[in-house]
């Protein structure tokens, strides 16, 4: 065996041990990214209970579906509405209507609270009670009870003569606008009437074929309600609307995007080389070095974050550099120059690139998130597996005779000859006083935007239909609520029953409009106990209301006792016993129950608007047990900490880079670093010029450009006394496919992905246009040039 053979055998164990390794978790693991991005927070940041809530939340939220159908007349909405239930119905296994209002259900709902009714009221009865004589209340009772217009009843007037229970769940019945009407459910706005039908995802909101299911079904129903009444109007809303909005978007972007970028990175190689051969080559170094890098993060962290694949993905702008620049240099060498003797020329520019890069990424490990830890360990990993793969794999598979295109590498030395050089002269004066004005110009306009509903991009029609939808039903939102915790269930009762007094002014300013809790269904056992007691005083007790009311009416005493005696047994209600009643379905996403220190609950705000934001988390302050928990806020934070970071990380990197480059280029180091930071800050700046606000993938893209940036700088400067065509090259291909892989996201409709891209493609096109300027000049050159201006 030759020796120079011996590295790709070896290298070759390597790849298809960890080839074998990937199948088999593929196999055995289902491996699924993780999507969480609390996880990428430092430990002590994270608090399960608040991930366990907003979990708990997002998930209810997640499986429903929510359709209004309305018209202006009611029997019109009721037609459309059941042509928009027969399309759906005998696909129960998708979509379950949650809407059944039968008279045994209504039953059903009531019979838990029907037992507890004495301590179930108002706090406006209770206050009542407290203030009320006897006489109030007979007259209260009397007027139920021979009046045609004393309200609504709930069940018979012997159970409630009082109508505090009634006046309860009259209460209950004000968390919601929806009412039943003819056997549906029913909101108006003014101008229409709408049939509301709930339904339950039977299968996962986020399937893809769960989309192409369900979605087909919806429109299919719309349509059906719209052929039925003519005029009438169909909301939707739901978190599958959203998914398959995105899955489509993305579809198209990758059909259009990524299938263009590809033909375009084929042709670019084509023409070339003339042959797709450097192609699969480079696509070679690239999968082994994806596969070794998540090989590698899989064993060391168990899981992998998707947004550590999406920045690993990037390697593909850095790790191709190394594959790009051997092919170049062996379609410009000698053909008696062999590979293995042109890779002994190349090994120091390519350990340089390597090391410059893994430098520049470690600098992600030194940050607190385990998040930017795990990007940094897949990043150094994927380059060191690709550079590996150059280094062992390319002199054996590449040849003196592979590659015959030799003259294209003189077409880009003809181009090079006429590009500008860096000199102490006027001419680069004034050039430099322009950039400096262009970068204070768009450094003066720039903004910073961590908010993360910035990066999200919904059709308008469905954030309109889910915005009026929400204002009908003034629903809460699953992302803005508080938390409340307590060493018992009764103790997180009586936290939330502080908490709602602290909102009550809130609701009286309009500020909200209401909000949702365990407690407003079950007090705690103190008020319980206190309402009980306060009932039988006032009403039951002998000198009572309610003796006095029997001898009004002349009623039997058997009655009195059967209700004192009710009194007595009964207990009071807890969370255990309303959590298993059907009554508890719509909020059962509220109670948290048992965490590993103790007990939590969910209170939701509903009718909130961005400018009561402040005031809601201001009545959570000094309340034992309860927090605010803003989920947009703190995602938006957490990316604002990581854009920090990486800019810290960022600079640290510049800085460590050039240490390891000024052990070989001492005086040039600059000119190898330089046009990498002024093409980054030129970036920056036309972006803030263009009305852009800076973000976290503003700074991920400024990463990756800086790993690139200093491949072509050094490509440049490892042959200082001339402009070697093979470099200018390398460059220039390395540039076309980077702009083709990243730039064109550019072109994407999904806000991260186009800052991202466009950030890549300033910051390559201007990395490549000034890394030629900053190149030494050639000696001969020079001389001519020198005496050209004495001549002038």
């Amino acid at each position: 065996m030759k020796r120079h053979n011996l590295p790709a055998l070896l290298w070759s164990v390597v790849v298809a041990l960890l080839l074998g390794h990937g199948v088999s978790l593929w196999l055995n693991q289902r491996i699924a990214p993780d999507t969480d991005i609390l996880a990428l927070l430092p430990a002590q940041e994270r608090d399960p209970a608040v991930q366990q809530a907003f979990t708990h939340m997002a998930d209810a939220a997640q499986q429903k579906v929510i359709v209004l159908v309305g018209a202006k007349d009611w029997n019109q909405a009721r037609l459309a509405a059941d042509a928009y239930r027969a399309v759906l119905s005998p696909h129960a296994k998708l979509l379950q209507f949650a809407d059944q209002l039968g008279e045994q259900a209504q039953q059903d709902w009531l019979s838990l609270f029907q037992q507890h009714r004495l301590a179930l009221m108002t706090d406006g009865d209770e206050a009542a009670l407290r203030t009320q004589g006897t006489q109030y209340w007979v007259d209260a009772a009397l007027s139920k009870l021979y009046s045609p217009f004393a309200g609504p009843k709930i069940g018979a007037w012997q159970d409630d003569p009082f109508g505090l229970f009634s006046g309860w769940v009259q209460a209950r019945a004000q968390e919601t606008p929806v009412r039943p009407r003819d056997g549906r459910l029913f909101v108006a706005d003014g101008e229409r009437s709408y049939v509301v039908m709930p339904l339950n995802l039977r299968v996962p909101a986020f399937s893809m074929d769960a989309q192409k299911t369900v979605m087909p079904l919806l429109a299919k129903a719309r349509q059906a309600a719209s052929n039925a009444a003519p005029g009438a109007e169909v909301l939707e809303a739901g978190v599958i609307l959203h998914a398959a909005a995105a899955g489509k978007q993305a579809s198209s972007e990758i059909s259009t995007i990524g299938i263009g970028s590809m033909l375009g990175i084929v042709l670019l190689i084509w023409f070339s080389f003339r042959s797709l051969k450097p192609f699969a080559y480079i696509a070679l170094l690239l999968g082994v070095g994806f596969l070794g890098a998540l090989t590698l993060c899989l064993l060391l962290f168990g899981r992998v974050h998707l947004l550590t694949l999406v920045f690993g993905a990037t390697l593909i702008g850095v790790a191709q550099d190394y594959g790009i620049y051997f092919l170049c240099h062996r379609l410009g060498a000698d053909a008696a120059l062999s590979s293995s003797q042109l890779l002994r020329r190349l090994l120091p520019s390519l350990m340089l690139t390597l090391l410059a890069a893994a430098i520049g990424y470690t600098g992600l490990a030194l940050t607190p998130f385990p998040g930017l830890r795990q990007m940094a360990v897949f990043s150094v990993t994927g380059l060191l597996f690709a550079w590996l793969t150059v280094v062992c794999w390319y002199p054996a598979l590449i040849g003196p005779a592979t590659l015959k295109n030799a003259r294209q590498a003189q077409a880009f030395s003809a181009v090079l000859a006429h590009w500008p050089v860096l000199r102490a002269d006027r001419k680069t004066a004034l050039a430099l006083l322009a950039v400096a004005i262009l970068l204070g110009f768009g450094l003066s306009r720039l903004g910073v935007n961590d908010d993360i509903r910035s990066l999200q991009n919904p059709p308008k029609q469905l954030v309109a239909e889910q915005m009026r939808l929400g204002k009908l039903l003034d629903s809460p939102t699953p992302v803005q609520f508080y938390l409340i915790r307590g060493a018992t269930a009764d103790l997180v009762l009586q936290r939330e029953e502080t908490l709602k007094r602290q909102l009550d002014p809130l609701i009286a300013k309009r500020t909200i409009s209401g909000y949702q809790a365990i407690s407003n269904w079950v007090p705690s056992a103190q008020v319980q106990a206190g309402r009980r007691k306060l009932a039988e005083e006032k009403l039951l007790a002998d000198a009572a209301a309610l003796p006095v009311l029997l001898n009004r009416i002349g009623g039997d005493a058997d009655w009195l006792r059967a209700i004192r005696a009710h009194a007595v047994a009964t207990p009071l209600l807890t969370v255990e016993a309303f959590m298993q009643a059907p009554a508890s379905e719509p909020w059962r996403h509220l109670w948290l129950g048992q965490l590993d220190e103790g007990y939590a609950s969910v209170v939701a705000v509903r009718g909130l608007s961005l400018a009561g934001l402040p005031e809601l988390q201001q009545a959570a302050a000094g309340l034992a047990g309860v927090q605010w928990v803003d989920k947009v806020a703190d995602i938006s934070s957490l990316l604002g900490r990581y854009r920090q970071y990486m800019g810290w990380a960022l600079l640290f990197s510049y800085a460590a880079v050039f240490c390891l480059l000024f052990l070989r280029y001492r005086a040039a180091t600059w000119r190898v670093l330089a046009p990498t930071a002024l093409a980054s800050g030129l970036t920056i700046a036309l972006l803030g010029i263009a009305g852009h606000q800076l973000q976290l993938f503003h700074v991920l893209a400024l990463m990756l450009l800086l790993g690139i940036g200093v491949d072509y700088g050094v490509f440049f400067q490892e042959r200082p006394d001339r402009r070697e065509a093979s470099a200018w090259m390398a460059v220039s291909l390395s540039a076309a496919s980077t702009l083709l892989s990243f730039g064109l996201l550019g072109l994407s409709k999904t806000p991260a992905l186009q800052a991202f891209g466009l950030t890549m493609l300033l910051g390559t096109a201007l990395v490549w246009l000034i890394v030629p300027c900053f190149a030494r000049e050639h000696a001969a050159v020079a001389q001519v040039r020198q005496m050209e201006e004495a001549c002038e």
